[in-house]
């Protein structure tokens, strides 16, 4: 018992939930801008001959938000990462206490830490998609100048009913002026051609595309015109990639823990009769361990991830998934593709920005694991 009678294990416990959840945010802060700016590469247009580089990205979002604009997002970033991380962590130590039961050794095969950390994926990836939505659309909206919008009544008072298919979305009245002028020369006139477009809320945008996921970016817009599916958009190749990330990073972790022990076990004198016996291994070691893994775990992943943030860029009104589930539209791409939500139209762009978020990977997985490590010495 502590003192005034609170058991220590509850303020052990806090202390290392606290040093958790600080470490988490420390991560996530450091390679936000490396996030934001390989998200805007992923999402630059398909074509080769429109790929934006690195330079071009930083500039116009130097250009149109400022150097703020590199940690768009990071409040709904920060958020999900809390749960996501602590589940991903968690399940795996839950798992691989199960493997562990019975044996003489606290070891874990390398085969047994690759699945619980698939499982372990799946359950952050399923925690992290809400969030990890909404901070993509940030970052879009970091780099797309600000529109001038009217007031809300007068879209709903001339548009009624673009302005419940479409809430919060402005036409461009200029655009739609001249669609109507070329539409009236054409025989049979229709009696009420303005009345009649105001049903047709696609050609109110001028451009016949639904709103820009930068206008989409709040949840009550997202669930307004998206429905409350939508926070889980592009979950299916979220789950492939956080599966893959979570199986490579704890088995190469494993590996490589496996590989110091053994290394400091040869140095001992007299030889440990158990590998465990040679640690622990120091916590810049660790540090170095995990970082190392996260590179492999994102080198490996990259390409669900360029597919999950392509995903959840596009806006899709729920009226128009509503169609596709009754019509049992089948997405294109083979087996695998269809699976995994990897668009046919995305097979040549999925390595971008792979440098980037391997960069982002090691430095985020060695800060977390440096700063739990250096918060737990320092205050428990």
């Amino acid at each position: 018992m502590g003192e005034g009678g609170k058991p220590l294990g509850d303020s052990v416990f806090a202390g290392h939930a606290a040093a958790g959840a600080a470490a988490i945010s420390a991560s996530a802060v450091s390679v936000h801008p490396l996030d934001t700016v390989k998200t805007l590469i992923q999402l630059s247009a398909a074509g080769s001959k429109h790929k934006m580089g690195l330079r071009q990205v930083v500039d116009r979002l130097m250009s149109v938000s400022g150097p703020a604009g590199l940690y768009s997002g990071i409040g709904w970033s920060v958020l999900g990462k809390l749960p996501g991380l602590g589940a991903r962590f968690g399940t795996y130590e839950l798992l691989t206490a199960f493997y562990k039961d019975g044996r003489e050794d606290n070891y874990v095969t390398y085969s047994e830490a690759m699945l619980a950390g698939i499982a372990a994926g799946a359950v952050e990836s399923v925690l992290c998609t809400p969030f990890e939505l909404l901070k993509l659309r940030s970052q879009v909206g970091s780099v797309k100048p600000t529109k001038t919008v009217g007031p809300a009544n007068i879209t709903v008072e001339t548009f009624p009913l673009l302005s419940k298919l479409l809430p919060g979305y402005v036409p461009d009245i200029r655009v739609w002026n001249n669609t109507v002028s070329l539409l009236s020369n054409l025989p049979p006139k229709h009696p009420n051609m303005m009345g009649a477009l105001k049903q047709h809320p696609w050609m109110l945008t001028g451009s016949g595309k639904p709103p820009m996921p930068s206008d989409v970016h709040v949840p009550s817009r997202v669930i307004a015109l998206e429905g409350w599916g939508a926070l889980w958009k592009g979950l299916r190749p979220g789950i492939a990639r956080d599966c893959v990330f979570g199986g490579m990073f704890f088995s190469t972790w494993q590996f490589i823990h496996t590989a110091m022990l053994t290394w400091s076990a040869v140095n001992m004198n007299p030889q440990p009769g158990k590998l465990e016996e040679a640690g622990p291994l120091s916590p810049f070691a660790s540090s170095l361990a995990a970082g190392f893994s996260g590179v492999v775990a994102a080198a490996a992943s990259h390409t669900f991830d360029t597919a999950k943030s392509r995903s959840e860029c596009a806006v899709i009104p729920k009226y128009i998934a509503m169609e596709r589930r009754l019509l049992k539209w089948k997405p294109p791409g083979t087996w695998i593709e269809r699976k995994t939500g990897i668009s046919p139209a995305n097979r040549s762009i999925l390595f971008r920005g792979i440098q980037l978020r391997m960069a982002q990977s090691g430095i985020a997985s060695f800060v977390l694991v440096g700063s739990y490590y250096f918060l737990v010495d320092q205050f428990l």
